[in-house]
C-alpha cells in the first residue's frame, strides 16, 4: 500500500505524527518504538530560553480525558539544538519544531534560529497553548494576532509553517483563514479545550492554575467537528488532533478533511501507541478495498 500523504508541501511516509509535548522531544520514546516508522514528530514546545512551566500539581485525569497545566516547560532552543536535534536528525522521519513565545518577537526568533537546520522539516507555531497566559488567552483566539505572528515568521523562513490553532474561540474558521493569508502552509487543530478540576473538600482547584487544557477521547467529537469546519471552509492543509486512540479514529479525521493526524495523550499511558494505531488504520483500509490513505481524504458524505 501507498501510506504516504502530502501536507503543507511535504511528503510524509504516512499520516501518523507525534504531537508536541506528550512525547517529549521524541527521544524519550526510543526504548518503546521504532520512531522511523512514524510520519513525523513534533517536539516539545521551544522558547528562545529555558522555561520552568507552572508549579505542581499540573496534571489531573478526568473521565475519558486528561487536564494538564504544564505551562510549556522546556530546555530552550539552543540546548535542544546542541544536545537533542543531532540525534533526531538521524531518524528517517520528519522532525517539526514547535515554536513558542511570550511575545511575537520570540516566536520569530525561534523560527529564524531553526531555519538553517537541515534536520528540521518544518515549524509548527504554537499559537494556542491555554496554560501560559492568564485566563487561557493565546494568539489563536484572534485572527489579527495569529496573522501577525504567522506573517512575521513567514518572512524569516522558507521552511513549511504549520499554525497550531485553538478550539477555544468562536472564530476558528476566520483564524485559519488569516493564517493562510499570512503564509501558513498548513494548520493543526485542535489544541486542548479549556476546563477545570475542583476539589469539593478543599474548595480549591486540583491544579496549580484555575484553568487547564483538556485532551483525550473526551474531546474527539468536538475536534472532528472543528477539523471538518476548517477543512471544508478554508483552502489550506489540515492536520487533525484530538482523542485519537485507534486506527479508526485516524481514518475518521482523514475522512472529514485532515491530511494527517497527531496523537498526544494516548502516548502517556501507551508510549508505543503510534505504531499500533497506524497498523490498525492500514488493516481497515485493506479490508475496505483501499490502496492508500489519500483515497479517503475529504471523502465524508453528508446524508
Amino acid at each position: 500500500m501507498d501510506l504516504s500523504v502530502n501536507v503543507g508541501g511535504l511528503r510524509l511516509k504516512n499520516p501518523l505524527i507525534l504531537a508536541s509535548g506528550t512525547a517529549g522531544y521524541g527521544v524519550e520514546l526510543l526504548p518503546f518504538m521504532d520512531l522511523n516508522r512514524l510520519g513525523g514528530i513534533v517536539v516539545k514546545g521551544l522558547y528562545p530560553y529555558p522555561r520552568e512551566g507552572n508549579p505542581p500539581p499540573r496534571v489531573w485525569e478526568t473521565p475519558c480525558g486528561l487536564l494538564n497545566a504544564i505551562g510549556l516547560q522546556g530546555i530552550g532552543m539552543e540546548k535542544f539544538a546542541r544536545e537533542i536535534l543531532p540525534g533526531l536528525s538521524k531518524l528517517d522521519t520528519a522532525i517539526f519544531i514547535n515554536a513558542c513565545g511570550e511575545e511575537d518577537e520570540e516566536y520569530v526568533e525561534v523560527v529564524k534560529y531553526f531555519s538553517s537546520f537541515d534536520g528540521v522539516a518544518g515549524i509548527e507555531l504554537n499559537l494556542s497553548c491555554p496554560n501560559v497566559r492568564e485566563g487561557g488567552n493565546c494568539p489563536a483566539l484572534w485572527p489579527e494576532w495569529s496573522y501577525r505572528i504567522v506573517k512575521a515568521s513567514r518572512e524569516v523562513t522558507d521552511k513549511p509553517i504549520i499554525a497550531k490553532l485553538s478550539p477555544n474561540t468562536g472564530s476558528l474558521v476566520e483564524v485559519a483563514s488569516a493564517c493562510k493569508e499570512a503564509g501558513a502552509d498548513a494548520v493543526s487543530l485542535v489544541n486542548t479545550y479549556l476546563g477545570m478540576a475542583v476539589d469539593f473538600r478543599t474548595r480549591r482547584s486540583r491544579l496549580s492554575t484555575l484553568f487547564a487544557g483538556l485532551s483525550g477521547p473526551a474531546i474527539k467529537p468536538l475536534a472532528l467537528r472543528a477539523v471538518y469546519m476548517v477543512a471544508s471552509s478554508v483552502d489550506i492543509d489540515v492536520i487533525g488532533i484530538g482523542g485519537i486512540t485507534r486506527g479508526e479514529d485516524l481514518l475518521e479525521f482523514l475522512l472529514v478533511g485532515a491530511r494527517a493526524v497527531q496523537i498526544g495523550s494516548i502516548t502517556l499511558r501507551e508510549p508505543s501507541a503510534g505504531i499500533r494505531i497506524l497498523e490498525e488504520a492500514v488493516q481497515l483500509l485493506k479490508e475496505e478495498g483501499y490502496n492508500s490513505f489519500k483515497e479517503i481524504i475529504g471523502r465524508f458524505e453528508i446524508v
